[in-house]
């Protein structure tokens, strides 16, 4: 049975949401693409293949402890899911606590991500 484009960035979520790399990594191509535009506290980033959305996915659970992931709003055209959501996190090297909303979107291939591109604000939380 086939998935849906919206179905494979979920299961994306619930390994992201779960600490599973190798699951995570499981929904991504072999030449994926992932852009992070940045915010006003986190820099922006590109990962290229599967090894760098590795090191992105191993940066963010490394550094932060992720209190609340929320996708909100889910947009699916053709291959192409837009979520829109939110996040708490917790710096855990200084303790600094950020709130972030978020648009991904995603293009999914062959029940594969071949591309994420995410566009964020950030604040630090008083």
């Amino acid at each position: 049975m086939s998935s849906s484009p919206k179905q494979v960035v979920e299961k994306m979520f619930t390994a992201f949401a779960n600490g599973d790399l190798d699951k995570f990594v499981e929904t991504v191509s072999e030449d994926t693409i992932w852009i992070y535009h940045g915010t006003q506290i986190i820099p922006k980033g590109t990962f290229e293949k599967k090894e760098g959305v590795k090191a992105f996915f191993s940066n963010i659970l490394n550094k932060t402890e992720i209190t609340s992931f929320e996708p909100q709003q889910y947009i699916v055209e053709g291959n192409m899911v837009v979520i829109l959501g939110q996040e708490h996190q917790k710096v855990k090297r200084s303790g600094r606590e950020l709130k972030q909303k978020w648009v991904q979107i995603y293009t999914i291939e062959n029940e594969l991500i071949t591309k994420m591109e995410e566009f964020a604000t950030s604040e630090e939380v008083a």
